[in-house]
């Protein structure tokens, strides 16, 4: 299964959501990729941690190839490298891939990452790729690519507003390119049970009949340690109120 995290707005927790499920599909025993699309590489950085290098293999190399003629290209797991952790692998990020953007947008190179993910098929149970916070290029391949796309929503009112316009993008996407392409859900990120305002905008999506996932994501200072440390929750804290919200939720998805 191939799951897309997108949202058009930044700082929703894209990353630490697409990192923590793929650790639990790992901690679960599938072989699992993440790709990260986005430039800014938040994902490289909470799975390498350190080890997190521009002189890595990456994913703007494997974009950059279709650029050029060559009798050969290199084969998508020639640019995967390993995690600390068995099982998962990852298809880093890098710079480049802003530079990359629009030559590769001007020469039709949208339906190189499904190409890529329908080599991996037999490698890989679950794969996650990142997105950027826009609707560019990488997003749009990773759309094309993929079965699944979920929506991190952070309970505020310009992402309840943006919402709309994101679900008819990925609508028709799903029509233009990728028939296999659904909504899995919208995961309600740094929930605070507490506070009037996030209750009530959970409930108006609810109540409008959309895919609202459960368990809700608590607000945890515990995660920033996780990005500190570049270790997923499950890892870090396997008894975490957290970790176990991540786990359910991965079931739920499974």
């Amino acid at each position: 299964m191939q799951h897309v995290v997108f949202n058009q707005k930044g700082g929703v927790g894209k990353s630490t959501i697409t990192c923590n499920l793929a650790a639990i599909s790992t901690w679960q025993g599938l072989r699992t990729l993440v790709i990260d699309l986005d430039s800014q590489g938040n994902s490289t950085r909470y799975l390498l941690g350190a080890d997190a290098a521009d002189d890595l293999p990456n994913v703007a190399e494997f974009f950059e190839q279709s650029l050029k003629f060559t009798i050969r290209d290199k084969a998508v797991t020639e640019y995967i490298v390993n995690t600390r952790w068995e099982g998962l692998d990852l298809l880093p990020s890098h710079p480049l891939l802003d530079e990359l953007h629009s030559k590769l947008e001007s020469r039709h190179k949208i339906y190189k990452l499904r190409d890529a993910l329908r080599q991996l098929a037999d490698d890989y149970d679950q794969i996650y790729i990142d997105t950027p916070p826009a609707l560019n290029f990488y997003t749009r391949s990773a759309l094309i690519a993929a079965q699944g796309c979920l929506i991190p929503f952070d309970c505020d009112d310009f992402s309840r507003r943006a919402l709309y316009t994101l679900l008819e993008s990925v609508e028709e996407i799903k029509a233009d390119h990728n028939a296999e392409l659904r909504v899995e859900g919208i995961i309600v990120n740094q929930f605070q049970p507490r506070a009037n305002l996030p209750q009530r905008l959970v409930q108006e999506l609810i109540d409008e009949g959309l895919p609202v996932l459960q368990p809700y994501l608590s607000s945890s200072v515990k995660i920033r340690e996780s990005h500190q440390q570049a270790v997923p929750m499950i890892f870090l804290e396997p008894q975490h109120k957290l970790t176990h919200e991540f786990i359910a939720l991965h079931d739920a998805l499974l």
